[in-house]
């Protein structure tokens, strides 16, 4: 064997980001898998809304934290990908956002401890606001930074393995939610939730010990003029709109889980084993299939959209058929978390395709851009997400499930039209 044989081989990375490359690796997937357990020990749909409801608060204020959480964290974007362009380096960029997540998330826990009532769901809110931006940071630059030190083809694995590992401690934490082996009680889940900020501390730590080369700084523009000049991608690019139109229709996964929830309470037991079953649905959906998305993602994020929207336009057609013309089957308990567990398995695959498509589909150059300005449509569409539970107040659980199987229907033709990027002629896919 040759030296020449010994000389990493990258297709997409320069030759000193290529030669790190095998102690940036599992840097990367250490890190993610601490932000992703610090988001399994506090996941707001579940866990911050529960602590809430636990302490008192309003219902208002349980009702915006997802809201603010996933809209707050995409609009800043468009703005800070500007900044973040004249960084040669970035990894301190996204080492500010795990650190202001993880003061965001450790504060939500000492509210669980020391606040009631109306203060403690402003001081909550507040927090969530703080995380959002935090989680801009670092979803902005951590697509870039990856870019940069992993090469095209390993990129999805990182996020299903560090969702895989994630997945698993939060499954058993679920195990002992419902199996009473960890007492739900107030004290004993806010301190679960200061733990889960501590692993934003951690992955902060292993992040900052990536070693990242300088990248081009050239095209940082800043204020309205971003605005109006990354826009300017929409009428040029038809790669863009296609996968922000996937994108759009593909929220349904991300706001169906609560309507199930509610579901449930209606024909179920609300009480502290209802959570429990759906914790374990979550996790185990996430355990078991965010390797596997993650892997077909380096071969075809394309494909993996298209099977995504699928199960998730079936899992939501069900639950929409038990809803209006079925409802006495849903007394049988196991059934919605089963429905749930299906539906989750769906949006690992949308979070992991859409991530790697527009990971790769873009270049060196113009991947930060990318990346906010889908994340800024894509937040103020979000925001208009509330009026489903107007929908549902006035039609229906079942007719709200309805709307999010068309939905998610409708995005499979979109995504079809989605470029084959990982081919080695993506030009031609």
């Amino acid at each position: 064997m040759g030296d020449d044989d010994l000389i990493p081989v990258c297709r997409d990375l320069p030759e000193s980001a290529c030669q790190v490359q095998p102690r940036n690796y599992p840097r990367h997937v250490v890190s993610l898998s601490l932000t992703r357990l610090g988001e399994g020990l506090a996941d707001t749909k579940l866990v911050l809304a529960w602590l809430l409801n636990a302490i008192g608060g309003p219902t208002w204020a349980i009702g915006l934290l997802v809201p603010i959480r996933e809209s707050l964290a995409m609009l800043p974007q468009l703005l800070i990908s500007a900044r973040i362009r004249q960084l040669p380096v970035r990894k301190p960029v996204y080492v500010v956002g795990c650190i202001v997540q993880g003061l965001a998330i450790a504060g939500f826990g000492l509210v669980g401890l020391t606040l009631t009532g109306t203060i403690a769901g402003v001081m909550a809110n507040a927090l969530i606001t703080a995380f959002a931006l935090g989680r801009s940071l670092c979803s902005i630059s951590h697509k870039d930074v990856l870019a940069k030190t992993v090469d095209i083809g390993r990129r999805g694995s990182v996020s299903g393995i560090a969702g895989s590992i994630a997945a698993a401690t939060t499954l058993l934490l679920a195990v002992g939610y419902a199996s009473g082996w960890i007492p739900l009680t107030v004290p004993v889940v806010a301190s679960v939730v200061m733990l889960g900020g501590g692993a934003w501390f951690l992955a902060a730590l292993v992040f900052n010990s990536i070693q990242e080369f300088p990248g081009a700084t050239e095209g940082g523009v800043h204020g309205l003029s971003a605005v109006v000049a990354q826009f300017g991608l929409l009428r040029s690019d038809a790669e863009l709109r296609w996968l922000i139109a996937t994108r759009t229709l593909l929220l349904s996964t991300a706001l169906a889980p609560p309507f199930y929830i509610a579901l449930s309470s209606d024909y179920a037991s609300s009480g502290l084993g209802t959570l429990g079953l759906f914790m374990m649905a979550s996790a185990t959906a996430s355990l078991t299939s965010s390797y596997v998305w993650g892997r077909l993602a380096d071969r075809s994020s394309r494909r993996v959209l298209i099977y995504a929207a699928a199960l998730a336009a079936l899992t939501n057609s069900a639950a929409a058929v038990l809803a209006l013309a079925m409802p006495e089957k849903l007394a049988f308990a196991p059934i919605l978390p089963l429905l749930l567990f299906v539906l989750t398995v769906a949006h690992q695959g949308v979070r992991l395709g859409r991530s790697v498509h527009v990971i790769d589909m873009a270049d060196l150059d113009n991947r930060a851009t990318y990346t906010a300005l889908s994340n800024s449509i894509v937040g103020v569409i979000l925001l208009a997400g509330g009026i489903f539970g107007f929908v549902a107040r006035w039609f229906g659980l079942g007719a709200v499930l309805g709307i999010f199987a068309l939905m998610a229907a409708l995005a499979i033709p979109t995504a079809a039209r989605l470029s084959e990027v990982q081919a080695a002629d993506a030009g031609q896919g």
